[in-house]
């Protein structure tokens, strides 16, 4: 959605009518995740992507018909290997997808809304009826419970009250997924699926120390969708010019930045200054966070090192396990850019669960999760 974001916002705002398809479930391999969108405008124009090949050209008379009210409907490309290719599925699978149209002020307007929380990163999540006993497209936006009630409906009282109430569960964790309940909100019933899609505000990649290394982890962090932050204490280094991809740079002591930023269990947090008068007392910052990943930078003697002096500072063993130290993926990484490839390849085997070896050595699904 945020790739197409300003493009959607114009004709929300021009009151042009367009039809809006969205990937709800991937089963396989496949492109593009669940969230992904396409959307057809009244005039024909297409913005956005769901699989990067022919599935779209199918889509697009789809989003056509439901545009002149056919109604909204869920299609389901099921793609075997021989065929994924020339389909745009390169590694085969199924993806299912939601279209429907939004034609009216009120639907343009409604919609509007939700692309400006997005667009002003505050977390809201978008439930929409898939099947079932309540009406097929009908829309419910969920803020956190500080920001407001949730609006629209998805046909019953206690549907909306269940769905809000997984909805802010989703949105905390910042994940998205198809819900199933009673056709009056009851769980572990199967007459209606919702696919709750969550968006929430960028995670966070805070770089310490301003050396090339950092440049170039910024720059990756910043490719991967992270909201990047460089914090240096020494002016000379840590300015805009040497990191103009960052989303901002910070000049302060480490810790006293680390201590007084938001830190969330989303947040990446790489330690690449390898000094100690800056490492022990910022990672001792990082290890009281709820960080998902603090990489240190540093020689397998300065690592070692490095966990003498945090011990006797008192941190235990169950803290100091949780430092990815030496930071990276033996990739055999020599410049900065390839250290940063190594870097962020151990950020995505952290968060996904993958093991870091050739995919040619192994058997079963790429995708960890999958089952197939």
């Amino acid at each position: 959605m945020r790739d197409i974001l300003p493009d959607l916002r114009s004709r929300c705002a021009d009151g042009v009518p367009f039809a809006l398809a969205t990937v709800v479930a991937v089963h396989g391999s496949a492109p593009r995740d669940p969230g992904a969108v396409m959307a057809v405008d009244a005039a024909g124009a297409v913005v956005g992507s769901v699989s990067g090949g022919c599935v779209e050209g199918d889509l697009y008379e789809v989003a056509r018909e439901v545009l002149a009210g056919a109604g909204p409907r869920v299609v389901t490309y099921g793609i075997s290997d021989d065929e994924a290719f020339g389909v745009g599925l390169t590694c085969g699978g199924t993806i299912e997808v939601l279209v429907r149209a939004y034609v009216s002020p009120a639907e343009l307007a409604d919609l509007a809304a939700l692309l400006d929380l997005i667009a002003d990163d505050r977390p809201v999540a978008e439930a929409t009826v898939l099947s079932g006993a309540a009406e097929t497209g009908a829309r419910l936006v969920v803020r956190p419970s500080d920001a407001g009630p949730a609006t629209g409906t998805l046909g019953s009282e206690g549907l909306d009250a269940a769905v809000t109430d997984d909805a802010r569960g989703l949105l905390a964790q910042g994940h998205t997924a198809i819900q199933w309940y009673g056709a009056h909100g009851q769980r572990r019933m199967q007459e209606v699926a919702v696919f709750i899609r969550t968006y929430a505000p960028p995670p966070r990649m805070l770089v310490f120390g301003a050396i090339d290394h950092a440049a170039a982890t910024a720059r990756i962090g910043s490719f991967l969708g992270y909201r990047v932050t460089v914090c240096d204490a020494r002016p000379a280094f840590a300015t805009r010019e040497r990191f103009p991809t960052a989303d901002e740079v910070v000049r302060a002591w480490p810790h006293t930045y680390l201590e007084s930023t938001e830190v969330d269990a989303r947040t990446v947090i790489c330690v690449l200054t390898h000094d100690p008068k800056f490492d022990v007392p910022l990672l001792l910052a990082a290890l009281r966070t709820p960080a998902a990943y603090i990489g240190v930078m540093g020689s397998r003697r300065t690592h070692h090192d490095r966990l003498a002096r945090l011990r006797e500072a008192g941190a235990d063993e169950a803290a100091l396990a949780r430092l990815a130290s030496p930071v990276g993926l033996d990739l055999g990484a020599r410049t900065p850019e390839e250290t940063a490839v190594s870097i962020t390849a151990e950020v995505i085997q952290h968060r996904w669960g993958g093991t870091g070896r050739p995919l040619g050595e192994l058997t079963g699904a790429i995708h960890h999760g999958e089952t197939s």
